[in-house]
């Protein structure tokens, strides 16, 4: 028996047969398509999961914070020079808190986008080194009644070696000095003394 390749039972035949699929290769003939070598089977595995592998990776996240990093205020000078006093003024001007005791750097919100870090030095070379490395801006504190102490001078050496930030002096203890002109002589000599260290015109505040 010949089968009809045309005609109208030919054409009736292809039309009930056409939603059905043929059968691939490996379908028909699976075992042709099986493993031959456990090696290259294997090999073949390893490769296809070092491809998917490939195709995985870490997304990245943008980190960067929305609002700019805060503005390293450091206070710095001999002991007993009142640091600790003006830190804490400094926390209730801003916070209206009260800090009794210091532990380290403290970061207070100043503004809508502004943040200040009030860092307190120790009368310690290693300290002020790093101080004088991130510091923004130096808050240098002076006995007005004893007058510039060696830690001073040492700060500002370790300032010219490892960076020069913003430095402003700021005089304690005036009320000790009760005669008004030898305050006001030692006001002006302070004040020339620390214009020759930093530069002429340089901000000088007094605290009593």
């Amino acid at each position: 028996h010949r089968a009809r390749h045309s005609g109208r039972k030919a054409e009736k035949k292809e039309k009930k047969n056409e939603h059905v699929q043929e059968l691939t290769a490996k379908q028909r003939n699976p075992k042709a398509f099986s493993v031959q070598s456990v090696q290259k089977a294997e090999k073949k595995f390893r490769r296809a999961k070092d491809l998917q592998e490939k195709r995985h990776h870490v997304p990245l996240v943008d980190r960067t914070p929305l609002e700019p990093p805060p503005y390293i205020v450091a206070v710095v000078g001999p002991p007993k020079v009142g640091k600790t006093t003006l830190v804490q003024c400094l926390i209730k001007n801003f916070t209206r808190q009260f800090v009794s005791t210091i532990t380290g750097p403290i970061t207070i919100v100043s503004g809508k986008k502004r943040r200040l870090t009030l860092i307190e030095c120790n009368n310690d070379v290693n300290c002020m080194i790093d101080v004088a490395k991130v510091a923004d801006l130096v808050l240098l504190m002076v006995d007005a009644s004893y007058g510039f102490e060696m830690e001073t001078f040492e700060f500002l050496n370790i300032c010219q070696v490892h960076g020069f930030p913003r430095i402003m002096g700021v005089l304690s203890h005036l009320d000790v000095i009760k005669n008004v002109k030898t305050l006001r002589h030692t006001k002006k000599q302070m004040k020339h003394r620390f214009w020759t260290e930093i530069y002429q015109g340089a901000k000088l505040f007094y605290l009593s």
